[in-house]
């Protein structure tokens, strides 16, 4: 059975339109998969803890040397990871806030990020290892996209290479605070995405 994971991070609810063009994406993969699973990880609704010397601390000192609250730290990664792990395909919807991706998905990626599960140093350097597909669905103000200050795609797409997930499709609705423009720009958007699915 497929497993599609969905990660979704705006603070907007169902009124995101990053969340919009990742549920047209799904909608599409259930009809190519009725027999498939949609996992859902709302890190908006659910927040992670956000990395702090405690956290560092947790991942960094061995198994056997672990206090309990140590423990609990490192079993939401274990999570997590055990959850992309078993995913099939990927999607990632975020919006655009302050130039970046919002504080809340930084956070699950920092959890995602770990040295011999989702990455592997090498003598050529870090190699990804979790090997899926996925997709992003990204939303802004204004049109950012592909100019230097856009911190929001690029660093998803960075990070997603780098823990060895393959990007196949990145959608883009700018313009959200535009009026017609960004109208225009989600239905293009959201075309592409129909087409793509």
């Amino acid at each position: 059975m497929a497993t599609l994971l969905r990660i979704d991070s705006s603070a907007s609810g169902e009124n995101s339109k990053s969340r919009q063009l990742a549920n047209e994406f799904v909608e599409k993969w259930i009809a190519k998969n009725p027999n498939g699973q949609v996992v859902s990880r709302d890190v908006d609704a659910n927040p992670l803890p956000h990395f702090t010397n405690e956290t560092l601390g947790a991942l960094f000192t061995p198994e056997e040397n672990r206090s309990k609250a140590q423990k609990e730290i490192f079993a939401i990664g274990d999570e997590l990871i055990d959850e992309i792990e078993a995913a099939d395909v990927i999607t990632v919807s975020a919006p655009m806030y302050n130039f970046g991706i919002p504080s809340t998905l930084k956070s699950y990626f920092d959890y995602i990020a770990r040295a011999g599960r989702t990455f592997k140093y090498t003598e050529t350097g870090p190699v990804g290892l979790l090997k899926k597909d996925a997709y992003v669905f990204a939303s802004s103000g204004s049109f950012l996209a592909e100019t230097p200050m856009d911190h929001q795609v690029p660093h998803i797409q960075t990070f997603l290479s780098f823990v060895g997930i393959f990007v196949k499709g990145t959608f883009i609705a700018g313009g959200q605070a535009m009026g017609e423009a960004g109208d225009t720009s989600f239905n293009e958007a959201k075309a592409k995405v129909s087409a793509a699915a």
